[in-house]
């Protein structure tokens, strides 16, 4: 069935590229407008707007499955894309739309759950022969199963959220001693998070490089990677910048991990797009991570490298066409950076900037691309994500790509809070970084003296929480909360240990 109408259940810059690419296909363009963001600059670029501002704060506009799809079919729109995060991986929302016969922009609903599921995935890669970290079969079932795991592969291992990503639900373990400690907190945090406390432990690799391969599937049987990705320049296990492709790779790694993140993605029959996530480790040795089942933040680096329009891609494989090219017609050309410039005071670590954009000036010229949800005047809210703006920059070379970073970045200035753009430059100035000699250490081992970070942040996070939590209870419901049954987590006794620091 052809695409006419397409609804984008998002916002910020991924709704406005998504947009993008659907005019020129001549396909109407629909958004959903909130109270949070009532004048935000991707209502003036779709056709249509879906009023949702009287919403109520039972679950987050975004979330609200059944809204989303009842506004859809009273508006007989054909089709939905999710872009990244909110409802992009969530099986039952791709299910729901199946059921009402209306077109999901992204992969089955199966595959969307087996990946999601990052225990299942790992015993699929295991089937299909993709390199694994020794670790548990399964789910752990508490921190003593944990800890036997752990002696017997040998520490340091990770502890990861079976549901999830993100950082969240993830715990280092250095040693028995703090295994039970870190379980419970990382179980707790993971149920919160992704209402599933499921872990799972594997060797931890210090200090690998974070590799990804963008695979792109049809619901004919098709099945191609577009090259990789580096993600190692991260902070919290969150990307800071992509590059693609990597300085890491030869021709012959190359292929054997696309020909891996290939196998793993037919053993569900993906289709759409997704991407494969690996550790390379300083050996060479690569080993499967994840799969994430929909477009990501970074793809306009492949786009750059490849000539492709990635959603252009999602959207003719989602209304049944074939791939329009085989794995010997993808060619890699040149460099493409991409710089996360988020809403951020990197010098308080990376604590979110709140405010107002009073002015910016963003470069333009060939080699520039600048996907953004913003403009002077937007109001910076704590209700979203704290990126506010993706810089990727184009070169014939990794040296030319740096130098034509630099000049970008330099042009490129947000007025009236903190960013990201000035972290970028240094990241840029590094000599290590510009040889490609890095891997996910590379903040703290060479970027340090340009961020501080509070070894007390999450105390001090734990403490503003838990007494907001406190003062709202109170002034909506009357309710004094009793911190004696939980004096751990007194905020008074935390206050006497704050006036200490």
């Amino acid at each position: 069935m052809k695409i006419n109408s397409l609804l984008i259940a998002n916002r910020g810059e991924i709704a406005i590229r998504v947009i993008q690419t659907a005019k020129l296909m001549g396909i109407e363009t629909w958004v959903i407008k909130t109270s949070k963001e009532p004048n935000a600059l991707y209502l003036g670029a779709a056709d249509k707007i879906i009023d949702f501002s009287d919403h109520s704060e039972e679950i987050p506009e975004f979330l609200d499955i059944e809204k989303i799809i009842k506004a859809v079919k009273s508006n007989k729109i054909d089709a939905i894309h999710p872009g990244y995060g909110f409802l992009a991986e969530s099986p039952v929302f791709a299910k729901r739309c199946e059921e009402e016969k209306i077109i999901f922009i992204g992969p089955s609903p199966e595959a969307i759950l087996k990946m999601g599921n990052k225990t299942i995935a790992k015993q699929l890669a295991r089937e299909h022969k993709v390199p694994l970290l020794e670790g548990s079969l399964g789910n752990v079932a508490d921190a003593s199963e944990a800890i036997k795991i752990a002696n017997k592969i040998g520490y340091p291992v990770i502890l990861k959220a079976a549901s999830g990503g993100g950082g969240r639900g993830m715990r280092i373990v250095e040693n028995e001693h703090e295994l039970e400690k870190l379980f419970k907190m990382a179980s707790s945090e993971a149920a919160k998070a992704f209402n599933d406390p499921s872990m799972f432990v594997e060797k931890y690799v210090r200090n690998p490089r974070h590799i990804e391969f963008q695979i792109f599937g049809d619901k004919h049987g098709n099945m191609i990677h577009l090259g990789e990705r580096e993600c190692s320049v991260q902070r919290k296990h969150q990307k800071l910048i992509e590059e693609s492709p990597s300085a890491a790779l030869d021709p012959d790694l190359r292929e054997k991990m696309g020909k891996a993140a290939i196998n793993i993605a037919k053993s569900v029959n993906y289709y759409s797009a997704g991407t494969v996530e690996f550790l390379l480790d300083s050996d060479k040795k690569f080993y499967f991570m994840e799969m994430n089942t929909r477009i990501q933040v970074e793809h306009p680096v492949t786009e750059k490298v490849t000539g492709l329009d990635l959603i252009e891609l999602q959207i003719r494989v989602a209304q049944g066409e074939e791939l329009p090219l085989k794995q010997k017609d993808v060619k890699i050309e040149g460099w493409a950076f991409e710089f996360r410039i988020n809403a951020e005071d990197v010098q308080a670590g990376f604590s979110p900037s709140l405010g107002v954009i009073e002015k910016m000036s963003l470069p333009k010229s060939k080699n520039i691309r600048i996907d953004s949800g913003i403009q002077e005047g937007a109001v910076i809210t704590p209700y979203y994500d704290s990126m506010i703006a993706k810089l990727i920059v184009y070169g014939e070379s990794r040296e030319k790509a740096i130098q034509y970073s630099a000049i970008a970045l330099k042009k490129l200035w947000i007025k009236g809070l903190k960013t990201t753009i000035p972290f970028c430059k240094a990241v840029l100035n590094n000599s290590n970084f510009k040889k490609g000699i890095y891997d996910t250490s590379f903040l703290v081992k060479e970027m340090k003296i340009h961020y501080f970070e509070d070894k007390d942040a999450e105390m001090l996070a734990a403490y503003f929480a838990t007494y907001d939590f406190a003062r709202t209870l109170k002034e909506e419901e009357g309710k004094t909360v009793d911190f004696e049954k939980g004096k751990n987590m007194n905020p008074w006794i935390l206050n006497k240990r704050l006036k200490s620091l």
